[in-house]
């Protein structure tokens, strides 16, 4: 499968999401694969979560004008993949989309080879969302190595 999409997608979308985004754009910065931030629950924009968008700004990442967006089926194409950071997540996506399918909706950590979720830093205090962040950066890297064999072998087919 060529992929060209990559969706990021949490409940609200508003601290894992964005942080695992920007990573994986940071890793995949020459590459044509778009990547999305959504949520599943998203009732109204909200802007990012304080403590991810600080943990981020450390690091050099800036976004400015966020704002949370609920995932629309018909941003699911043949050339889409969505990453949840939980099995209870991919669950509710794969029952709310019609698009989303056992084939192209995974847990994004075991998707590259981890054995443990995302953890949900909600509610903690700012270093959780540190520790959180610095787990992303680990899991986006693997994600964008493999995303880019994946395009390497598409494009010999």
């Amino acid at each position: 499968m060529l992929v060209r999409r990559v969706v990021i997608c949490t409940g609200n979308g508003t601290a894992r999401a964005p942080m695992a985004a920007e990573l994986l754009k940071r890793w995949l910065k020459d590459s044509p694969i778009e990547v999305l931030t959504r949520g599943y629950t998203v009732q109204f924009p909200e802007p990012m979560n304080q403590k991810a968008e600080a943990v981020m700004a450390s690091d050099g990442i800036t976004v400015d004008g966020f704002e949370s967006r609920e995932l629309k089926n018909e941003e699911i194409t043949d050339k889409t993949l969505i990453f949840t950071m939980s099995e209870k997540q991919r669950e509710q996506v794969l029952k709310q989309y019609a698009s989303a399918t056992e084939d192209n909706t995974f847990v994004l950590a075991y998707y590259v080879g981890e054995e443990l979720e995302t953890m949900n830093p909600y509610g903690a205090p700012l270093p959780t969302y540190g520790l959180c962040y610095e787990t992303l950066k680990e899991t986006t890297r693997k994600l964008a190595e493999k995303l880019q064999t994946k395009d390497k072998e598409g494009a010999d087919e």
